[in-house]
């Protein structure tokens, strides 16, 4: 009798244990998914009022598109059975993950993560893209590439797993990955008709309108906390990761904004507001691999540095002749590269500089080296062979025109007589 007590005891703390942690995982996958909305407006924002439903469309095609290809193909490469490198099961794989959510739920909060890697990259081809190319490209980017980035960090057989590479929410799997994809992509679809001038130098092409950017900025800060908390993929058991893993998000992120406000002060004589809103996310970004394992202080420092080199960054991908409409690149990209990198420096127990040598830092350093090599090169031979095939730009005709009327017949914005 007192045995069946005790199973009938540990069957209901089981249970509850479950129901705890699907309604946590459930909540920031939601959260996740809304830092689309976010994408879309931030972008809309930084570009041209002609070009803004374009962006918004390209968003949809990666949830739509990118969500499909995630399910039926996208999530068993990542999460099937792995010699190391790759893995493929059809659907949802129902391997046990060692997880107390439903496989169905760990594909849910994933696909936020494929999602939000590939509409890194809508940003950088802004206002000159056809759409059935984008499409094209997303479904093989959710489908095959993340995937393979995924199943090497976090796959329990991958063979960055396997070495300790710590990436807790994605600066390289999901940030560095989408943000070379989209220098790889900006590279072969070649700039906007005006950006640049026959001897090289660029010519602005401002964002019609800031405070658009700024809440779908707004959007992605708030959808972050379900990001990288939601990374724990359990509430139970986990109370202190999950603090200390959203005050660290917090303070990166707020540095990132403060040391963009400063440098642009003291760099033009005015603060840039469009860069504050992008130093913002690069401390978010820059936090992403690392807020598990460092401490506040080192969070802060992280972000500082993610905001001033978010600047750099711009302008030295400017002056490569690389046009990129919303600073995806330098964002994302570079960000998501120092954000890895800065685990091996500032991790507690085996950062560099917390006495624990330069072996964390060299096993980053790897992973970041193979992961974006891997989105570079896969991105830049697939948008070669688009651009070869179907073509991946709109005629200078329609670029001139504006994507809204030219490809969807409307325009975003009407004027009242």
């Amino acid at each position: 009798m007192q045995l069946q007590q005790v199973s009938e005891v540990a069957a209901q703390v089981s249970e509850n244990v479950h129901a705890v942690d699907t309604v946590w995982v459930a909540l920031c996958a939601a959260l996740i998914f809304q830092m689309e909305g976010g994408f879309a407006l931030l972008e809309a924002g930084f570009i041209r009022s002609k070009n803004s439903m374009s962006i918004i469309a390209k968003v949809f095609v990666d949830i739509m598109f990118g969500g499909i290809a995630f399910y039926l193909v996208g999530f068993g490469i990542a999460y099937g059975q792995s010699n190391g490198y790759f893995a493929f099961d059809m659907g949802i794989t129902d391997r046990d993950l060692g997880l107390t959510i439903s496989n169905k739920l760990f594909w849910f909060i994933q696909l936020g993560f494929a999602m939000a890697a590939v509409s890194i990259v809508s940003g950088a081809i802004a206002e000159r893209m056809k759409i059935w190319a984008y499409a094209f490209f997303v479904i093989l980017f959710c489908a095959v590439m993340y995937p393979l980035a995924a199943n090497w960090v976090w796959n329990p057989d991958g063979w960055l797993a396997a070495r300790e590479f710590n990436d807790f929410a994605g600066s390289a799997a999901v940030h560095a990955m989408g943000g070379f994809a989209a220098l790889a992509a900006a590279i072969v679809l070649g700039p906007r008709i005006g950006k640049y001038n026959e001897d090289g130098s660029s010519n602005a092409i401002p964002g019609h309108n800031i405070p658009l950017a700024a809440v779908g900025a707004f959007i992605l800060w708030f959808g972050w906390f379900g990001f990288n908390p939601g990374s724990t993929l359990a509430a139970v058991g986990n109370w202190e990761m999950i603090g200390s893993v959203a005050t660290n998000t917090f303070l990166a992120s707020a540095a990132g904004g403060i040391a963009t406000m400063a440098y642009t002060q003291m760099r033009y004589g005015t603060i840039d507001i469009t860069m504050v809103i992008n130093g913002v996310l690069a401390g978010l970004v820059g936090i992403t691999a690392g807020c598990n394992v460092v401490s506040p202080n080192a969070a802060i420092l992280i972000g500082l540095i993610a905001g001033v080199l978010v600047d750099i960054a711009v302008v030295v991908i400017d002056k490569m002749g690389v046009d990129d409409p919303v600073g995806a690149i330098a964002v994302h990209g570079v960000n998501g590269a120092w954000g890895t990198l800065a685990v091996g420096l500032f991790a507690m127990e085996n950062g560099l500089f917390s006495g624990g040598g330069a072996g964390q830092l060299i096993t980053q350093a790897i992973g970041l080296f193979s992961i974006i090599t891997m989105s570079f090169v896969l991105t830049f031979i697939l948008m070669t062979l688009l651009k070869m095939t179907i073509g991946i730009r709109v005629s200078p005709e329609d670029e001139t025109v504006g994507l809204d009327a030219a490809e969807y017949g409307l325009e975003s914005y009407t004027e009242f007589e």
